[in-house]
């Protein structure tokens, strides 16, 4: 066994997880070829570092690692013991130099085919398992009128995807990856239609299949999720299908009567005012509501008189002349 991976990460034998994770990566920032230079020392050096730390980090790994190390350790010893035996028993000068080193080749041979097999084959399952991507998980705002009849949104995602040069390995062939410039990841802005069931209610969540981050290995994209928050509008309520407004008409309209126009989902539409209409009253405008399943609701507008502003001299003198007709000078 030529590499004793709790050297290489500077702990000891009954580190703890926490212990074992803290001292991989202060070493990998150490040592990583962004810090340390892009040697071939230094790559050697951070490959070690991170073979330790996948064989420590995983508890089966480790156990087996462990019993072998041990093993080693006690057959190092061992043959220790038997090289003083033959070199008390033997006359030959040159017997206990041989047998002693045909022995520590063997055994070294031997555990460090198993351990070469180990790590490859571990590597090698970890390469051909195929992963999952992460899924991502975004925010959609609406209005209160597309929750209620639904609608369509365009969305621009930027997604981190595993790089498709090195699949996440941040090197190839030893070197660092020129796609990803060492990061194993990429980020790349995808466009979404996605459609609001009408409905909808305010925090709902509507998930797209697979259009998450890059699986590895063959293995499928994670998923998008997106919360829907629903913005109230200004000057607008609903109650079920109907949409309640306020309208502002000026004191000559409410009094005479006249013609608004007023802003509606189908679009601009005229209004009659009645001569000696009410502060508060209320108008239907029939269809003019929100439409689903095949119903459609009405627009009640709340009619608010309202005081003009910055008044002439000319109509503040009829306004004085109303008052005199109207004999409402004290109250």
């Amino acid at each position: 066994m030529t590499k004793d991976y709790y050297k290489i990460l500077d702990i000891s034998d009954f580190s703890t997880t926490d212990e074992i994770k803290n001292a991989y990566r202060k070493l990998a920032r150490k040592w990583h070829p962004d810090v340390a230079g892009n040697t071939p020392d230094v790559i050697q050096r951070f490959k070690e570092i991170n073979e330790a730390y996948e064989i420590l980090s995983d508890r089966a790994k480790k156990t087996d690692y462990d019993k072998a190390r041990k093993f080693y350790n006690y057959s190092s010893y061992n043959s220790q013991k038997q090289t003083k035996s033959y070199d008390k028993n033997t006359t030959n000068p040159n017997f206990k130099e041989t047998y002693s080193s045909n022995k520590e080749q063997k055994k070294s041979s031997f555990w460090d085919e198993i351990f070469k097999s180990y790590t490859n084959n571990a590597k090698s399952e970890e390469i051909k398992t195929p992963k999952k991507g992460e899924d991502i998980y975004s925010d959609v705002e609406i209005s209160v009128f597309e929750a209620v009849s639904g609608t369509t949104k365009v969305i621009n995602m930027l997604q981190t995807q595993i790089c498709p040069k090195c699949g996440g390995r941040k090197f190839v062939n030893g070197t660092q990856c020129s796609f990803c410039n060492g990061k194993g990841e990429t980020s790349v802005y995808k466009r979404f239609k996605v459609k609001i069931p009408a409905g909808i209610k305010n925090l709902s969540k509507i998930r797209l299949a697979e259009e998450g981050e890059k699986g590895a290995n063959g293995g499928k994209n994670g998923d998008l999720y997106l919360t829907i928050h629903i913005r109230e509008t200004q000057n607008y309520k609903t109650d079920g299908l109907n949409i309640l407004k306020n309208i502002q008409v000026t004191p000559d309209i409410a009094v005479l009567g006249g013609e608004i126009t007023v802003s509606t989902l189908i679009g601009n539409v005229a209004l009659k005012i009645s001569p000696n209409t009410k502060n508060g009253q209320k108008i239907r405008l029939a269809g003019c509501g929100i439409k689903q399943d095949k119903k459609i609701g009405d627009m009640i507008v709340t009619v608010e008189i309202q005081i003009p502003q910055n008044l002439t001299d000319e109509e503040i003198d009829l306004y004085r002349k109303l008052r005199q007709l109207n004999n409402r000078g004290v109250v």
